[in-house]
């Protein structure tokens, strides 16, 4: 993503035109809160003392200029607003929006947002937990940078773990049931077709949730699902493959669940294994 050197004050996010290209969202996604922009502004106001800005020691004045949406965005809404700043950050990452290595502060985010620093100082910690991004004292928060090692490693900690149960749940699962996550298989097949990568992300954990669900074993699923969503930051586009890679990840959901229904094993061990090898 090609930093932009937009040094306007931040307001609330706003929405984009439908289906118009939005600089820094490569996906051409309109509904991604857009993250903060640190510019000349906010470092007067942090040389003034602004509360605001110069909360906890956070320095936003070297942080990374971000692009800023053609159109505001609404407030985010009060009453879950530790919730929507969550999914508004995790959707940032899936994009690449929130570049890996970069440091970000709570209270330059929450300007951003139109809100105050604490929820999104929250939300952040939580990313923390989860290994999306690290603390870095007095800065605030930096993202991860995953390398190729690291992410051949989660996917085999997901083999392991997701493999075996596949096989289990093939020979005690009647097909009804099977037949019954088709909808969930079909729609991370739509959901790659449009190319959305934060859309696809979100299908594809939803499939597999409904897949190791079967098994009863709530602790195994969420821990599966904590791997899978490391695995997917920052889920970048390889270059020169387009959309190829997502829709192929994607008819594999299918192929498996037709392996499912039909109890066979040696296509299921086969189709999941390369999957986990594959997929992002």
């Amino acid at each position: 993503m090609t930093p932009s050197t937009d040094t306007s004050r931040g307001g609330p996010v706003r929405q984009g035109a439908q289906g118009s290209a939005v600089t820094g969202n490569p996906e051409g996604r309109t509904d991604v809160p857009r993250v903060p922009v640190q510019g000349r502004a906010a470092e007067v106001r942090q040389a003034q003392g602004d509360p605001a800005v110069s909360a906890r020691g956070e320095h936003t004045h070297s942080e990374p200029p971000m692009p800023r949406p053609p159109m505001p965005r609404p407030l985010v809404q009060r009453a879950s607003v530790r919730g929507q700043i969550l999914d508004a950050l995790r959707t940032a990452l899936v994009t690449g929006e929130l570049t890996p290595g970069a440091v970000y502060s709570a209270p330059a985010l929450g300007e951003r947002f139109g809100v105050s620093a604490t929820p999104v100082r929250e939300a952040m910690q939580q990313l923390a937990l989860e290994g999306a991004v690290e603390v870095v004292p007095n800065r605030g928060f930096r993202v991860v940078e995953r390398g190729a090692r690291e992410l051949a490693e989660l996917a085999e900690v997901r083999a392991l773990i997701e493999v075996p149960v596949m096989l289990r749940l093939a020979r005690t699962v009647a097909a009804e049931r099977w037949a019954e996550l088709r909808p969930l298989a079909e729609a991370t097949v739509r959901a790659a077709a449009t190319g959305c990568r934060a859309t696809y992300a979100e299908s594809d954990r939803t499939f597999h949730r409904a897949v190791l669900s079967l098994c009863g074993n709530e602790q195994l699923v969420q821990v599966a699902d904590d791997l899978h969503r490391r695995a997917q930051w920052p889920l970048v586009r390889p270059p020169g493959r387009g959309n190829a890679d997502l829709i192929a990840d994607a008819t594999e959901h299918t192929t498996l669940l037709d392996a499912l229904i039909a109890r066979d094993l040696d296509v299921v061990r086969s189709l999941a294994g390369e999957h986990f090898t594959t997929a992002h």
